[in-house]
């Protein structure tokens, strides 16, 4: 650093200024104490803190500092991660909402609300998972499939681009990803028979790089024009089935700079009903429906696809494969990638290729499959796959069965966190299962595209989610913390021991991160379903976790459903602060 940018550097952390967000500041978000500029609390996605003042021993005298409601009547689910810089923290709300908040205070700067058109097509509620920031920008992406990019300090619109076609089932839902001069997104509206897609823009402009289909047959594009296909045209999906085959990378993704490589997730593939996408009962893969239910390493540089892992092929029970997946090193210095996927398995692959290394059930009762065989493929268990409507009687309803984990997986969105500290995952699990069955279906523009029907089931009476500490590199579960309700939101460790976490009954609360142990919890007066974040300022470690029940469980969960009915939606973002003087006070 020459001496006149030093002096310009000193000048501005003198008067509290700071400047743009640059990407090495999103590089290094993970050791940058005073900030939180990524979705994950870093690229890699750990969601681990180096903070530990705050600590087993103290956590006792965490105290609110403020909290700050979303207003209005729109108090649905409420799944943001803050995003903090420059005294400013920036959450996204329901329908489509974006908040800057003088964080010293929690008093609201100003607030950015889409103009959403009649007739989108959400899934699974109205909510946003976050956003990105870079430069003088704050971006993240709405319902009707747009992407807006707004500047930070006014909240005055940059630039708006198109990601898809609402109108088709297309939304999105996920925080962007910056990388370099791109902001990386995916899709959402894996239920109306949309195509999965990745897709780069510049960052300054909106102008679009690249694009990248998940489904073969699809075409890339680099720069305007077409680059490669996706995959090989009918190798694993029959007939024209993959011009409508699902596979939304509605979670968005995550960047392995060790590799220089995003890794995003592809959902189900479309239909859900298995048997109008393949060839009967065959296992030789010709109907393993590629790149659906899959992991995928993407070049950043030019959107091609540099290896794919398929956790559920064949996939017939609405196990995407779109959980985020964690970069990680394990105790014997291996570059690792770690995923929990929606079918119940909990997979450790080779960061270089996404080889497969091993495969351990997280949750209690996996009925679609045996296990994993040494080649990372699963062992089906076929009597637990729905049948197929055209071998029933009226051919309308195929034979129904019990499939465990439900539908909305062993673990759905909500993200788990590794701890630098015990080397160990911290993964919220729901344990539940449904009677699904299978039906008839044609495509249609705009209309669900399922084939199936089902009933979300509790397996347990005592507990449905499960807050389980998982060694990666046995598989065992080192504890369990049972809860009533299904967990939903996120999960966060700390250098100071501790696993922050939220419940749907609005216990805010941290536990041990080697026993599992409550040490410290607080009613937020809504359910959790948001993603917790920590800080240092003017020497002080803050907590701050958005309260507002919501997102598919109440939507979906049948029986399931019953057990939080009673719950009242929300919209308050809780602050907490370790005041100096408690530190050290036990």
């Amino acid at each position: 650093m020459n001496k006149f940018v030093a002096a310009v550097t000193l000048a501005l952390l003198a008067t509290g200024a700071q400047a743009e967000v640059t990407e090495d500041m999103l590089a290094n978000d993970a050791t940058m104490t005073n900030q939180v500029v990524t979705n994950g609390m870093g690229r890699h996605l750990q969601r681990y803190s180096p903070l530990e003042t705050l600590n087993k021993d103290n956590v006792k005298n965490l105290v609110p500092a403020w909290a700050f409601s979303l207003g209005g009547e729109k108090q649905r689910g409420q799944e943001t991660q803050p995003i903090i810089y420059d005294g400013i923290m920036y959450i996204t709300g329901s329908y489509s909402r974006l908040y800057a908040i003088d964080v010293a205070t929690g008093k609201e700067l100003w607030q950015y609300d889409a103009r959403l058109p009649e007739g989108i097509l959400p899934c699974c509620d109205v909510i946003n998972r976050g956003a990105a920031i870079h430069g003088d920008k704050v971006i993240f992406g709405t319902l009707d499939a747009r992407l807006v990019a707004l500047d930070r300090k006014t909240g005055d619109v940059i630039w708006r681009d198109k990601i898809a076609d609402y109108k088709a089932g297309y939304s999105y839902t996920a925080a962007p990803l910056v990388v370099g001069d791109l902001v990386v997104t995916g899709n959402s509206g894996g239920e109306f028979g949309i195509v999965g897609e990745v897709q780069a823009r510049n960052v300054e402009n909106g102008d679009l790089v690249w694009t990248r289909p998940v489904i073969e047959g699809h075409m890339g594009t680099l720069n305007g024009e077409e680059s490669t296909m996706t995959g090989e045209l009918n190798a694993t999906w029959p007939g024209d089935m993959w011009k409508t085959g699902g596979g939304a990378t509605w979670l968005g993704g995550s960047y392995d700079e060790r590799t220089d490589t995003l890794i995003f997730g592809a959902g189900n593939p479309a239909p859900w009903n298995s048997w109008l996408r393949n060839a009967g009962d065959k296992n030789d893969g010709s109907g393993d429906n590629l790149y659906a239910a899959s992991r995928i390493g993407i070049d950043p540089s030019n959107g091609e696809i540099k290896w794919h892992y398929q956790t559920t092929p064949r996939e017939g029970w609405d196990y995407d494969g779109v959980n985020e997946v964690v970069a990680y090193d394990d105790r014997e210095g291996n570059q690792r990638l770690a995923t929990a996927d929606r079918n119940g398995f909990f997979y450790v692959l080779d960061a270089a290729d996404g080889g497969f290394i091993s495969a351990d059930p997280f949750v209690k009762d996996i009925t679609w499959a045996e296990g994993i065989d040494d080649t990372g493929r699963p062992i089906f268990n076929e009597d637990g796959r729905p049948g197929n409507p055209a071998e029933a009687a009226d051919g309308n309803k195929g034979d129904v069965v019990f499939a465990s984990p439900s539908f909305l997986g062993g673990k759905n969105w909500m993200p788990m966190a590794f701890s630098q500290k015990t080397g160990n995952f911290y993964v919220p699990s729901n344990e539940w299962g449904m009677d699904i069955w299978n039906e008839p279906i044609t495509y249609k523009k705009g209309a669900a595209y399922l084939g199936s029907g089902f009933t979300i089931k509790p397996n347990y009476e005592d507990h449905i989610g499960s807050l389980k500490a998982i060694d990666p590199d046995t598989g065992e579960w080192v504890w369990e913390y049972k809860n009533d309700a299904p967990l939903w939101g996120g999960v966060m460790t700390t250098a100071g021991g501790l696993v922050f976490f939220g419940t749907p009954e609005g216990e805010f609360i941290a536990l041990d991160d080697e026993t599992g142990e409550k040490l410290w919890s607080f009613q937020t007066g809504s359910g959790i379903v948001g993603q917790p974040v920590t800080w240092e300022q003017d020497g002080e470690q803050y907590v701050s976790i958005i309260s507002g029940w919501g997102g598919a469980v109440p939507l979906w969960g049948g029986e399931v459903a019953k057990k939080v009915n009673y719950l009242n939606q929300g919209g308050l973002l809780w602050t907490f602060r370790l005041p100096k003087e408690m530190a050290s006070a036990n």
